[in-house]
């Protein structure tokens, strides 16, 4: 009988989120191209699948350190170096999706001469988001066909 592990189940999860957060953060990063346009269950989501995305590879970074980084720099350095930018990249990624519903949020609740500029910050910070998260996602990609789980 073979063994589940939990680690490799979520692993898997991990992936196939960051692509749903991605594509998630192109969603608001299109709408709030124009300017007083609302996308508030859209901002929310793109926030919230982010946030619970990076939870989960923050929860199996443990076992990620403990049982594959050191074989993934022996057998491929730039592999390893590969999946330490992704870690960045996803930081970047996360803060850049908060400060865009932040943005958005503010947009929302000020006068006339800063709404418009926010609502731009906003559009744009979930530009660079989505870009980051899709290069992020497109790296665990190269790293788990190279070593998983």
């Amino acid at each position: 009988m073979v063994a589940i592990d939990p680690v490799r189940i979520f692993e898997r999860i991990h992936g196939h989120l960051g692509w749903l957060a991605a594509i998630a953060l192109v969603h608001p990063a299109i709408l709030l191209r124009r300017a007083r346009r609302k996308a508030h269950l859209s901002v929310a989501f793109a926030v919230a699948t982010v946030t619970a995305v990076f939870t989960l590879g923050c929860l199996i970074y443990p076992a990620y350190r403990e049982r594959l980084r050191q074989t993934i720099f022996q057998q491929g350095r730039p592999i390893g170096y590969l999946f330490e930018r992704k870690e960045h990249l996803a930081y970047g990624a996360l803060l850049l999706a908060w400060a865009g519903g932040l943005a958005y949020v503010a947009s929302l609740r000020v006068e006339a001469p800063v709404r418009d500029p926010l609502h731009r910050a906003a559009h744009w910070a979930f530009v660079v988001a989505a870009l980051l998260a899709l290069v992020t996602a497109s790296l665990g990609i190269v790293v788990s066909a190279f070593r998983s789980f």
